[in-house]
């Protein structure tokens, strides 16, 4: 009887395969090996090139900023949707870049603190960071290049009321120069492209991390993903009310945010719906180099443990040491059942 036991645990451990081995549970139990102080010096050098451009990208913001729009021809007969009253901001320009930017780091460092994962950290604040400033860039670049007037163009042209044209047709403003210079920036909206930027990646972000397309039916989890977007959008509907933007400029600003916001997700992390979608590309490339030689050395291992298990049974008489080797087997079987837990 003790013969065939000892052939049934040499069979088991020869047909063993590892890869029933829960590789999530175990990716999942590495986090917190990777913090700030061990591994974020060498992160950062890394995309080193990746934080020069960065620079280089807030370098041209500036540029686009300061240079003047193209200043299209305004007729008369055009001013009739142009005569919206001139308001103040709903969401002040200040107001921006604290929930599309500071909001979505302070959740990247909650997570941070709870998963100490500095991958995440570091690659959450670069997209999010690529994901605003190429939408700054692509939007003011489009602005000036359009030269749009905005709703309110007649007031910021003719504050008196008193509206002047040239033998062409086309407005000689009286306002303010700086006025004037923004009221042709109306196309794309700046607000909006801005919101959807940020908090589009910020409910990528969420997905991802909740998992919220598990295929687990948990409707409620879109909830917090929707919850940016509506913010977004709500911004976005504000700039039409306050008479700052068309309609069309509030649409196109919103599309080409998240779609810039999608672009720079996906060069961090996987998929929100894929099974790694809770983490970034270079996690787990880590986690596989680590690993990549340690599954052949345990095979190996339990080999030599069912061949020594077939000499014994071979020579009919369990020894000593044979008994041993059981044991060690047993333990080896204790320690495999560890790391498919995720206890190890």
């Amino acid at each position: 009887m003790a013969l065939e036991k000892m052939k049934s645990f040499c069979c088991f451990f020869k047909n063993f395969n590892f890869s029933n081995l829960s590789q999530e549970r175990m990716r999942e139990a590495q986090l917190g090996a990777h913090t700030v102080r061990s591994h974020g010096f060498i992160v950062v050098k890394t995309h080193k090139h990746d934080w020069l451009i960065l620079l280089l990208l807030v370098v041209i913001e500036i540029i686009l900023l300061i240079i003047h729009p193209f200043y299209r021809f305004v007729g008369k007969d055009m001013m009739t949707d142009l005569k919206y009253p001139l308001k103040d901001n709903t969401v002040p320009i200040w107001a921006v870049p604290m929930y599309a930017l500071l909001l979505p780091i302070a959740i990247f460092l909650a997570v941070y603190f709870r998963r100490k994962d500095v991958y995440d950290l570091h690659h959450g604040i670069l997209g999010l960071l690529f994901s605003t400033l190429i939408t700054a860039v692509l939007t003011d670049a489009i602005k000036d290049g359009v030269g749009r007037p905005r709703p309110d163009f007649f007031w910021r042209c003719f504050p008196d009321g008193k509206d002047s044209y040239d033998h062409l047709g086309n407005v000689i403003c009286h306002g303010k120069a700086s006025v004037i210079r923004e009221g042709h920036k109306s196309f794309p909206s700046g607000h909006t492209s801005w919101s959807f930027a940020g908090l589009g990646f910020l409910s990528l972000y969420l997905s991802g991390k909740i998992r919220a397309f598990n295929r687990k039916g948990h409707v409620a989890k879109l909830c917090i993903v929707f919850l940016p977007l509506l913010v977004a959008s709500l911004v976005g509907v504000s700039r039409v009310d306050d008479y700052w933007h068309h309609w069309q400029d509030v649409f196109a600003g919103g599309l080409l945010g998240f779609v810039v916001a999608t672009f720079c997700y996906l060069q961090f992390f996987p998929p929100p719906y894929h099974t790694d979608g809770w983490g970034p590309y270079e996690y787990f490339r880590v986690l596989e180099e680590r690993s990549s030689g340690q599954p052949d050395v345990a095979v190996n291992a339990l080999n030599v443990q069912g061949m020594q298990l077939e000499t014994v049974h071979q020579q009919g008489t369990p020894r000593a040491n044979d008994i041993s080797i059981i044991s060690g087997a047993h333990n080896s079987s204790t320690v495999l059942d560890e790391m498919e837990s995720g206890r190890r």
